[in-house]
């Protein structure tokens, strides 16, 4: 897997996933903060299925 993200991208993603599970522990509670799992973990790994996909790269790294 190559990576396709930027270290903003990464960042953002790693704090968007961190707050959508707090939602599963604190707050209201909703199972619908699970789906913070999928940004945490692609901003941890670095590289973005969907990405992939539409051909996106927020990488700066060059290949």
């Amino acid at each position: 897997m190559t990576r396709n993200e930027g270290t903003i991208d990464r960042a953002l993603r790693v704090v968007l996933g961190l707050v959508l599970l707090s939602l599963v522990f604190v707050g209201p509670q909703t199972p619908w903060g699970w789906v913070g799992l999928v940004p945490l973990l692609t901003g941890l790994v670095g590289t973005c299925p969907l990405y992939s996909i539409l051909g996106v790269n927020t990488c700066s790294v060059a290949k």
